[in-house]
């Protein structure tokens, strides 16, 4: 089979923000994440046997009618797309369009979104799959191999039959990761991929994990595909490592995993990266929750001594109240800690602030923006990301907006709405405004002259110049993100 994995060219309010991103955004300044789970995806489909086509036309920059162009013209049997909530209803305008110039083609809708809601897109769109769960590689190769006669389908994919749709039940997580092939990387296109962060090219991704060892936080989408949690082993991250490094010349890598593995996994792969002198090769990158740093005080150190660069991690709210209720089991004073006790390791934070909630005061909101401020000012954290609180379907936040009425709009389902230009969410005693400007704001302490002038002090290189200047020109797209964007 011609299988074709595609990410085409949307209309709307700037550069989508949608491969592997837990949260959707329209940005000023775009930069694309490398999709790890479809690029296994395309991998494992090609070491099966199936002719395997890669478009990215967010990434690579090409027109909608090109996309058309390119399926009309190849003819694929089958074209996948990864959806979000934002956008989903501008993917089943895309399915029908494929049918237009492609009537033979079958296509399948991927994502959160449609695992929460499958059902809403066989209904409203002409897909002819729905493949629910995170494990888009072994969905897609089972459900390939069915299609050509080599088997049944896998759970948890919504299809057609006769005039109705039917499903093979739930979906399971239970697929070995470490029977993966590595990623094929000229096959996805990884070159075209990347951080405005970053510091060093060749820059890659890798995913040790699917996807978050606490998976309980009441607001994230991908709670929703990946409901537990599990990892490659330390060896297997080592030796993709060590071919990134070898074969592509890779000089920084980040881990997209929710939540990088902690505890005894973490501290072999550091001595791992050590002993094979990996950490003299890369910079390394990952996501970080605040009490693994905190529960194991002697870590950030090693991980400095591994290569660890940068963590990102989260910054919900500034209020006990808040990420109790949102349960992400963690303390304020635990954010605090953690990012003093990698700062002093040498390791840089990035924050995650979150503004919006509907129990949230004017106030509770400004303590979140003056802690991460602080956090700024004392050089804990190096770089901040503001966002809107979004109830995505599928989420405890999202049926618990529903029960409540927080939910702004009429219909509930103006899903092109959750596209963090406006809040979703009702607020006590803020407009709408309100909570874009202060968003806003969070950037602008990028520009206070403690900041500038600590950034200026830390360039030691062209590669750090570029950063900073890199990172200049993205805080004032982030601004703009929530300015001029939402107009």
């Amino acid at each position: 089979m011609k299988i074709m994995i595609a990410y085409p060219a949307l209309r709307g309010k700037g550069s989508p923000m949608l491969t592997q991103n837990r949260q959707f955004q329209w940005m000023s300044l775009g930069s694309c994440i490398y999709p790890l789970v479809p690029a296994s995806a395309a991998t494992l489909l090609q070491a099966d046997g199936h002719e395997v086509l890669w478009y990215d036309g967010i990434a690579a920059r090409h027109s909608y009618e090109h996309f058309l162009e390119t399926v009309e013209g190849e003819r694929p049997d089958l074209v996948v797309f990864e959806t979000k909530t934002p956008v989903v209803k501008l993917h089943w305008d895309i399915v029908a369009d494929v049918k237009k110039v492609s009537p033979a083609t079958r296509t399948v809708l991927m994502g959160d979104h449609v695992t929460a809601l499958p059902g809403e897109s066989m209904q409203r769109s002409v897909t002819d799959f729905v493949l629910t769960g995170g494990d888009y590689d072994f969905s897609l190769q089972g459900l390939a191999r069915a299609l050509a006669g080599r088997g049944d389908m896998p759970g948890g994919i919504f299809f057609r039959k006769d005039d109705a749709v039917a499903n093979t039940g739930p979906f399971s997580l239970n697929h070995d990761l470490n029977a993966l092939p590595f990623i094929d990387r000229e096959l996805t296109q990884a070159h075209l991929y990347g951080e405005k962060w970053k510091k060093y090219e060749p820059f890659r991704y890798t995913m040790a994990g699917r996807d978050c060892q606490w998976g309980k936080c009441t607001f994230c989408s991908w709670t929703t595909t990946y409901p537990t949690f599990r990892t490659r082993t330390v060896e297997s991250l080592l030796d993709e490592i060590e071919m990134l490094v070898s074969r592509y010349g890779v000089r920084e890598i980040f881990d997209d995993t929710g939540n990088f593995p902690a505890g005894r996994w973490l501290r072999r792969f550091c001595e791992g990266m050590i002993e094979r002198g990996l950490n003299r090769e890369i910079l390394f990158s990952c996501n970080m929750r605040f009490d693994f740093l905190v529960q194991d005080p002697g870590i950030p150190a090693l991980m400095k001594k591994a290569g660890f660069r940068k963590l990102k991690s989260g910054l919900e709210s500034a209020n006990q109240a808040t990420l109790d209720r949102i349960r992400k089991n963690v303390r304020v004073e635990d954010i605090v800690e953690g990012c003093r006790l990698a700062s002093e390791a040498g390791i840089d934070i990035q924050l995650t602030v979150m503004v919006g909630y509907p129990w949230e005061t004017r106030q509770d909101a400004l303590n979140t923006l003056n802690l991460a401020r602080g956090l700024m000012a004392r050089g804990h954290a190096e770089m901040l990301q503001s966002t809107v609180v979004i109830p995505y379907p599928g989420t405890p936040l999202f049926a618990e907006a529903e029960e409540k009425d927080w939910i702004r709009f009429t219909p509930v389902d103006a899903w092109e709405r959750y596209d963090m230009t406006e809040p979703v969410l009702k607020l006590p005693d803020m407009e709408p405004e309100e909570i874009m400007k202060m968003c806003s704001a969070i950037y602008r302490s990028f520009l206070s002259p403690m900041f500038v002038m600590r950034q200026l002090l830390r360039i030691r290189s062209l590669s750090d110049l570029g950063y900073v200047l890199r990172g200049g020109r993205a805080v004032l797209g982030h601004i703009l993100d929530f300015a001029k964007i939402r107009s």
